[in-house]
């Protein structure tokens, strides 16, 4: 006969075994230490690192995103940002401590689960246990005697708990439902432990660049193509999916208070270098998507255009991009000209796409992010850049202006409309021809994606079996009553109890109970 504590146990758990005696082993700290890092304790700690160690990487730019505010990050503060990238601040999800935390926490969960599922497994095959001996210390119990036999108030309690699991033994039927919400909590994790796997395939095959596009240029999908990479650290360049776009407009729209409302960019694009370009609009969280390799629009800024004339009259066109300094996209613009006639030119200074200037000071500033009224700011040299002794240099500042010697005042910068020209001291010429716009795209290629997807599904649809599914467990004996006035009767015994869902157990027993009085009604005695 099974215990009420037998048959009240509805853990997975296996029963506490009889303490072992104590063994003498060099294997022992190994394998408490093994025992500690599978517990679902640490597993939870280590999941907490995890978010925790993800913060960073919420508000510091990462390479990944924007190399572009990164860069800037480095001129605003260059005595921390050194110190924030030695600490691999400014690549998060790639720091060898993330990847620690990240490893330590797929080993716990892999080896929790494990043995999770092999109790899980071990406790579904087990059948129901059978009815207890006293059934009235349960917490929900029924009881009435019927005229129906034994067999007959056996029989319609089985038709009414079908979808549970029963076990009929002698005078007594045992039955049970509900395992599915521990199915659906080892399922949540194990899906946690797949999307992991999902992210470590896009970490380890995937691939991520950034690439920095103005109007009127193309973009072929190369690694030599790319400003920024960041490739997984199995990944081969021969899997990069071969397309090709061209950025032919970007548009962005502002409120009146200079709020950002739309940023869309026209694209056409095509798979193959023969094929002929198609038109395609990229918007944020609309990428173009070409056979798994998506294209992302991340950021924008303005790219003046200028005619620079040297002395002896040749045109040098450049379309130089600016890096947007703050909301209203006030801007810096530096703009290098090595094969001017005999020298080399510089110029250095803001673009201001609505633009005022104080009076008094000079001072030029922009009140709205967009276009309104651009102005081109700059000041002027000539002399050695440092491009041909081969050390690399920025397209974005002057590193060394020792060699330099300005053109005019550099306490005066000159201010450029549209169509306006400054005529160089010493001859040549610099006019700001119009405003263009650049757009900065990330393109992706993340084998890890579909895993993840699956992975994803699987957790909801474990999370909802373990909010929703309520572990119950009902017992029904029915026994001869006796002899005298009760002989030829049955004394029909229930009792129930809930693990999970408590508070709505008795509602839900007093209408199985009810239901089976239906089928074995009561003596007409008990009613009278």
């Amino acid at each position: 006969m099974t215990t009420l504590d037998d048959a009240t146990r509805l853990s997975t758990a296996p029963a506490p075994l009889p303490p072992a005696p104590p063994r003498t082993s060099l294997l022992a700290p190994l394998r408490r230490t093994w025992r500690q890092l599978t517990s679902m304790r640490t597993a939870l700690l280590l999941l907490f690192l995890l978010a925790l160690a993800s913060v960073p990487g919420s508000f510091l730019p990462q390479r990944g995103l924007n190399p572009v505010a990164v860069q800037q990050y480095f001129v605003d503060h260059p005595s921390l940002a050194p110190v924030l990238d030695q600490l691999f601040l400014f690549d998060v999800f790639a720091a060898p401590w993330f990847a620690a935390v990240y490893l330590l926490l797929f080993v716990s969960l892999v080896g929790c689960l494990w043995s999770r599922i092999r109790l899980h497994a071990r406790a579904l095959r087990n059948p129901p246990p059978a009815v207890p001996r006293v059934l009235s210390r349960l917490p929900a119990t029924d009881r009435w005697t019927t005229d129906a036999t034994p067999e007959e108030v056996l029989a319609a309690a089985q038709q009414q708990l079908r979808g549970w699991r029963t076990l009929r033994s002698g005078n007594g039927l045992s039955a049970e439902r509900g395992y599915s919400r521990e199915t659906g909590n080892l399922l949540f994790h194990v899906s946690l432990v797949a999307l992991l796997v999902g992210i470590a395939m896009g970490g380890l095959l995937g691939f991520q660049g950034t690439v920095l596009v103005k109007e009127g240029e193309g973009f072929a999908n190369t690694v030599l193509a790319y400003d920024d990479i960041k490739p997984g650290r199995r990944f081969d360049p021969e899997r990069l999916v071969p397309f090709n776009f061209v950025l032919d407009d970007f548009r962005g729209t502002y409120t009146e208070d200079g709020k950002a409302l739309t940023f869309d960019a026209d694209l056409r694009y095509a798979e193959d270098p023969d094929d002929a370009l198609k038109p395609v609009n990229v918007r944020v969280n609309h990428p173009l998507e070409v056979d798994g390799a998506k294209t992302y629009l991340l950021g924008h800024g303005y790219a003046p255009k200028v005619l620079v004339v040297d002395r002896e009259g040749n045109e040098l066109p450049q379309t130089v991009a600016c890096l947007p300094q703050g909301p209203t996209f006030l801007s810096t613009c530096t703009i290098k000209v090595p094969d001017a006639a005999g020298e080399q030119l510089a110029f250095e200074g803001v673009f201001t796409p609505t633009t005022v200037q104080d009076p008094e000071t000079g001072r030029v500033a922009s009140v709205y992010p967009a276009p309104e009224n651009p102005a081109l700011t700059l000041i002027g040299y000539r002399g050695d850049l440092g491009i041909d002794s081969g050390a690399p240099t920025s397209v974005y500042n002057l590193e060394d202006r020792s060699r330099l010697e300005p053109i005019g005042d550099p306490d005066e910068p000159v201010k450029l409309a549209p169509g306006e020209t400054w005529e160089l001291d010493g001859g040549g010429s610099i006019t700001f021809v119009e405003t263009t716009e650049w757009a900065t795209f990330q393109v992706t290629q993340d084998p890890g994606k579909v895993v993840a997807l699956v992975a994803g599904t699987g957790m909801v649809l474990g999370l909802c079996l373990s909010l929703f599914v309520r572990r119950r467990r009902v017992w029904v004996r029915a026994s001869p009553a006796g002899e005298g006035q009760a002989a030829g009767r049955t004394v029909v015994e229930v009792a129930g109890l809930a693990r999970s869902g408590a508070e709505g157990f008795r509602e839900e027993f007093d209408g199985l109970a009810a239901r089976l009085r239906g089928t074995a009604r009561p003596t007409s005695e008990e009613h009278a």
